[in-house]
């Protein structure tokens, strides 16, 4: 197994918005599309590389006590983490360091609601 994910979906209750909310905190464009019935906007990946979507659909609901997923924080993730609360968002944990081998993390609340991290070396 060379990842332990391969997938990943972010639910959102007004996909509009949740697509404005990434797009603005990770400075990128998400591909929109829909595929059986459930809207979806792809985040951008090469090739292989393990990505997912901000999905808006029946199945879909945004929650802020379920799995948390860690978003690549580019190498200080305290740049995405400023554009939180400008896009809506609200930082939960601060940019906390957990060693030196591992780096840093924060969590914040999505436009949705839900709950989701960043992860970067500095």
């Amino acid at each position: 197994m060379a990842n332990a994910i391969n997938w990943f979906e972010i639910p959102a209750s007004n996909f509009d918005r949740a697509v404005t909310f990434y797009s603005q905190v990770l400075e990128t464009e998400l591909a929109p599309n829909e595929m059986m019935g459930t809207k979806m906007a792809f985040f951008p990946c090469k090739e292989g590389d393990v990505s997912g979507a901000v999905c808006a659909g029946e199945m879909h609901k945004p929650s802020a006590d379920g799995t948390v997923v860690y978003l690549n924080g580019g190498e200080d993730l305290s740049v995405p983490l400023d554009r939180v609360e400008g896009a809506g968002g609200k930082i939960m944990t601060p940019k906390t360091k957990i060693s030196d081998e591992i780096g840093y993390f924060a969590i914040f609340q999505d436009s949705e609601g839900n709950r989701v991290a960043f992860h970067s070396p500095k």
